[in-house]
């Protein structure tokens, strides 16, 4: 039996939710479907191989102008599903300062 790690309660969608994966940079992008969604990130079915891309960090585009997005970073990878967990604004800023202050330790 697997053991349930999701924060947040999830909003499940019957049909999904068509979306966009994009790159930081720009330089790749793939359909998607949102299946679900919390306050803490998502589950995704990815149109297309995800083999070879930066899945560190992307954008999950929400709509067809590119104004409603969330920052992601990969969680997890099963077939064609992925979880996304949603980093805010100063994530990055944290993780950096961390790291930091890690390697100053040793």
């Amino acid at each position: 039996m697997a053991t349930e790690r999701r924060r947040g309660d999830r909003v499940t969608f019957e049909r999904g939710i068509t979306a966009h994966m994009m790159g930081i940079d720009g330089t790749w992008r793939r359909d998607c479907v949102m299946e679900d969604v919390s306050e803490m990130g998502a589950k995704l079915t990815v149109e297309g191989s995800v083999e070879g891309l930066n899945l560190k960090e992307f954008f999950l585009l929400l709509s067809s102008t590119g104004l409603a997005y969330r920052r992601c970073e990969l969680a997890w990878v099963n077939g064609d599903q992925i979880g996304v967990n949603f980093l805010k604004q100063g994530d990055k800023k944290k993780k950096m300062t961390r790291r930091s202050a890690q390697a100053a330790d040793v």
